[in-house]
């Protein structure tokens, strides 16, 4: 059987990414839509150009409305749709959310393609060892930072998620 539910929050994506795209033309054609128990809880639309943030993707902005709606940073139990595949920090921060599944319609491929947005270059770039990345990561001041850290560790009134 073919849901069509799935098609229709899909769809509100894609006339999400049209917004951004050709109407405010604050970013990329990206949109999405998280869905809980059926309900859109919280949409989005890439404004990196319009607030000069480049986290402001369509993924993140979903996120923090769909956080807001229902009050918490755990989003068990919703469905995000978006329409283009994840760039890595927007996957990063659906698992940070606890996003059940993650629909989605551009592959990074095509997005690469048609925008010349390179979330699949940076996909291969983070296979590479740490010191050969295009972003170089250089691990210092290891034990400073563990102080801190083992100070977390023993705080009993520390809030983990």
């Amino acid at each position: 059987m073919h849901d069509t539910s799935h098609e229709s929050f899909m769809k509100r994506a894609i006339e999400l990414s049209e917004k951004a795209a050709f109407i405010e033309k604050s970013g990329g054609a990206f949109g999405c839509v998280i869905v809980k128990d059926g309900k859109i809880v919280g949409e989005g639309y890439n404004q990196v150009i319009k607030t000069n943030d480049p986290t402001w993707h369509a993924e993140m902005h979903a996120i923090r409305e769909a956080s807001k709606t229902l009050n918490t940073f755990d989003l068990s139990g919703c469905i995000m749709y978006t329409s283009a595949e994840c760039c890595p920090m927007c996957l990063g921060a659906a698992y940070w959310a606890y996003i059940d599944v993650i629909y989605y319609s551009a592959t990074a491929k095509d997005v690469l393609h048609y925008g010349n947005f390179q979330d699949f270059d940076m996909y291969q770039d983070f296979q590479k060892p740490q010191k050969e990345r295009k972003i170089p990561c250089m691990n210092i001041c290891r034990e400073e930072s563990l102080v801190v850290w083992k100070k977390f560790s023993a705080n009993p009134d520390k809030v983990h998620y």
